[in-house]
């Protein structure tokens, strides 16, 4: 009896245990472009005694979020009145619709999670960016630095600065004629990325990357990369030894992350792998037990 009973319960382990992964992977980490480059949050809150600017606000987002799935850029205004909202979201020129949408989608709870509900909040991912404001909020010019980052020392002296600046004007004469206002271009092992906001012109688009470029020769010194943001366009620029790599909309870095970003990027993906095993190494105790509840039902009927 012993030996009948044995194979039957070792075949449902084995079964079960070679198959677990099949139904739970591991769950994956976030796609690099939703990574949070900075957020800008008004310190004011929204007054709203009426709920007519909560309401209007997240009329907004809907509307976003429905069109980030077809355009990289959009900008609407919603309510009426005192109470009106204007908003505007832009994917980099490199994403498909789908990965736009993924990257816009989440921010309205990312705003609100980082910035609650003040009268104005910009937040930045590496793949797409949102902004809203309420009616009357004071403008900015649209070459004002909202962010700047720098990684990394060059050992390459003077020759390498040179090499990154003539990729950084190359940028600068590309992008005025550029479609939808986004261009990419490398020069030896440096390789310059930029954009500039949908609804700007070609001359004043050419205009902000000019800035941007000479504020990331000032700002940046002879860092290995680095990434410019202002109002109405931003710049990013890489150091790459063995030649630019090949753009995926799914997966890419602009810039060499601080070790910050690192270590939270790892803990992400920890997190991630211990999660996911755990519901594997769950759901595997519920079936074993599953299991042994057959074997005693078989037994009881011989």
């Amino acid at each position: 009896m012993l030996l009948h009973r044995r194979p039957f319960w070792y075949f449902i382990i084995f079964f079960f245990s070679s198959h677990i992964l099949e139904f739970f992977p591991l769950a994956k980490s976030a796609p690099e472009y939703t990574t949070l480059v900075y957020k800008g949050c008004a310190h004011q809150a929204i007054s709203d005694p009426t709920n007519a600017y909560s309401q209007a606000l997240s009329t907004l987002f809907g509307n976003l979020i429905s069109q980030s799935s077809k355009a990289k850029f959009y900008k609407t205004t919603t309510g009426s009145g005192q109470n009106t909202v204007t908003g505007l979201f832009q994917c980099r020129g490199d994403l498909s619709n789908v990965d736009c949408y993924s990257c816009i989608s989440g921010l309205p709870i990312l705003i609100d999670k980082l910035c609650g509900k003040p009268v104005a909040a910009r937040l930045q991912l590496y793949g797409c960016y949102m902004l809203y404001e309420v009616n009357g909020f004071p403008q900015i010019s649209g070459m004002e630095l909202l962010y700047k980052t720098c990684s990394g020392k060059n050992a390459g002296g003077s020759e390498a600065e040179q090499v990154r600046d003539t990729a950084l004007n190359a940028l600068e004469n590309g992008i005025s004629s550029a479609n939808g206002g986004f261009y990419t271009t490398s020069y030896e092992e440096v390789y310059a990325l930029g954009q500039c906001e949908g609804d700007v012109g070609g001359s004043d688009c050419g205009e902000c990357v000019k800035n941007a470029v000479q504020k990331a020769q000032v700002e940046c010194g002879s860092s290995v990369s680095g990434q410019i943001y202002l109002h109405k366009c931003f710049i990013t620029y890489s150091n790459y030894p063995h030649g630019p790599p090949k753009r995926s909309s799914s997966s890419y870095s602009d810039s060499a992350p601080s070790s910050s970003d690192s270590s939270g990027q790892s803990i992400g993906k920890t997190v991630a792998i211990i999660l996911g095993g755990a519901a594997a190494v769950g759901f595997l105790i519920i079936l074993l037990l599953f299991a042994k509840n057959l074997v005693k039902k078989h037994d009881g009927k011989e």
